[in-house]
């Protein structure tokens, strides 16, 4: 920082960056773990983690940064807004903090990182039996982290706040029921269509490194730089931010669903593009990461959906998709292909769901967790109740525990409370590219030419520049003059699925 903050806020910004520090290093170590570290190497690498993360841990929580964080609360008014937001953010994460025995925490860690690289094989082998061990221990620490972080409104609510700040349960359950209440009616419509797609070529065989190549491309249209970011591969796709100038993404290709990559490159690449944009000045500091995980999550599913999947889009980048893969797709025209890819199909996997069944199978995961943490659900039930609740919102019943409760890698990392994020985010892009529109009126025409960057520079100066300094709520209200407001995602929906089922 400059010489113009005080030796009192120098002192706790150094304190801030050795704590990045050390978060970045435990992130390359994770990234790695995710990216093809050997398998026997494991455990000693999830107990390298854990006592990094530990000393990070008791870092966060010592007597010095209490110090600091004092002295600096006692003239809160007199700080800039960037200091201002790290000493109440980081004062919230060290009351909360302060009161998890720092062993615990290890533990916690471990567990986790191991808990992960057992979900990878148990994934694979569609075995919930060798993954359920982790999953009870990860449920019971984590119930003992709220009886010390303290419960709210609920035992979940405390574990939501933690990604969607100021977001409660009853507000959620409300939005998911005018959600869900919408939506079914939307489907049965759809249901009742004479007119379904064809998609049977999306199944065809696509070479691998064809996908790869393809991928590359749309990452370097939307203005992912490589300079300062690498895709790789992984079991389950995700990004992660490591600096400003490092944010790593990678993606699974499937050989019969050339469809998943391309839309999970756009979604992490939307992560991506967000960390890769945040101001300088926030580099090294805890305010370099998005606001939030439903904020985070509404630019990668505005890249993947309503950018990705835009009939716009596909005008400027089919041919190239065709060239690359033409023994597949040289015989299917762009609007075949834009219907093929917008199908609305009720199916059992999360991430390959079409936009409108998408939002059921986060509010199956949210009551489910609503279930394990309020309600005490068992492990040992959760398969049955998940194949239940998939049989009854969508009407399909997992074949295998692969395919089922197994499917996301959320549980193994411990990350209860996330899984709303993601229907959270939808709202969000939906609300955005709404007023982003009406901002360019000529929106549409500069993604049919190409023209990204316009695209990405209105969302830098709206979003990604602020990175964690405002909050969701800030953020919303200030692009869009409003708070959340779900309609503009139903409407978004619905005018989209009656062009591609010609509804009336």
């Amino acid at each position: 920082m400059s010489a113009a903050y005080t030796n009192e806020s120098q002192a706790f910004v150094d304190l801030l960056k050795k704590l990045k520090a050390y978060t970045e290093a435990v992130g390359v170590l994770y990234w790695d773990l995710r990216t093809g570290a050997p398998r026997k190497g494991v455990p000693g690498r999830s107990e390298t983690i854990g006592m990094l993360s530990a000393d990070m841990f008791k870092l966060s929580v010592s007597d010095e940064m209490g110090a600091h964080l004092d002295a600096l609360e006692a003239k809160l008014d007199q700080l800039d807004a960037p200091l201002r937001k790290m000493v109440q953010d980081t004062r919230k994460d060290y009351n909360r903090n302060k009161l998890i025995p720092p062993q615990l925490y290890q533990e916690y860690v471990v567990l986790t990182s191991k808990a992960e690289s057992a979900w990878e094989e148990a994934k694979h082998s569609g075995d919930y039996e060798t993954f359920k061990p982790y999953l009870r221990d990860i449920v019971k620490m984590t119930q003992q982290f709220i009886d010390y972080w303290g419960v709210k409104e609920t035992r979940y609510d405390t574990l939501l706040d933690m990604y969607e700040p100021g977001m409660t349960v009853a507000e959620l359950d409300q939005i998911f029921g005018n959600l869900r209440d919408q939506l079914v009616p939307l489907v049965e419509q759809v249901k009742q269509s004479e007119y379904k797609p064809e998609f049977a070529f999306l199944k065809d065989t696509y070479a691998i490194e064809g996908q790869k190549a393809f991928s590359t491309f749309i990452l370097n249209q939307m203005g992912f730089d490589f300079a300062a970011g690498r895709l790789d591969e992984s079991v389950h796709p995700f990004a992660i931010g490591l600096n400003l100038r490092d944010v790593r993404i990678t993606t699974n290709y499937l050989e019969k669903d050339v469809a998943s990559a391309i839309f999970s490159s756009l979604h992490e690449g939307g992560h991506a593009l967000y960390e890769q944009n945040i101001s300088p000045d926030f580099a090294g500091l805890p305010l370099s990461e998005g606001t939030s995980m439903g904020i985070h999550e509404s630019q990668s599913r505005l890249w993947e959906n309503l950018i990705g999947r835009s009939l716009p889009f596909w005008k400027q980048y089919y041919g190239e998709l065709q060239r690359t893969f033409n023994s597949q797709l040289g015989q299917v025209d762009v609007e075949s292909f834009y219907r093929a890819i917008n199908r609305v199909e009720p199916s059992l996997i999360r991430i390959e769901a079409d936009e409108v069944t998408y939002n059921l199978h986060i509010i199956i995961r949210y009551e489910i967790e609503k279930m394990l943490i309020n309600e005490n659900l068992s492990v040992d039930d959760l398969p049955e109740v998940w194949n239940d609740k998939y049989e009854s919102y969508l009407g399909v019943r997992p074949s295998h525990n692969g395919e089922g409760v197994l499917q996301d890698v959320h549980w193994s990392g411990g990350s209860f409370g996330y899984f709303p994020s993601y229907a959270l985010g939808n709202m969000y892009a939906a609300q955005m590219v709404n007023t982003m529109s009406k901002a360019m009126p000529d929106l549409d025409a500069h993604i049919a030419s190409g023209e990204l960057a316009p695209i990405k520079a209105y969302l830098t100066e709206h979003v990604y520049q602020y990175g964690k300094l405002r909050t969701p709520s800030e953020i919303i209200q200030n692009m869009t003059g409003e708070a959340l407001n779900p309609q503009y995602l139903v409407d978004y929906l619905t005018k989209k699925t009656k062009e591609v089922y010609r509804l009336s």
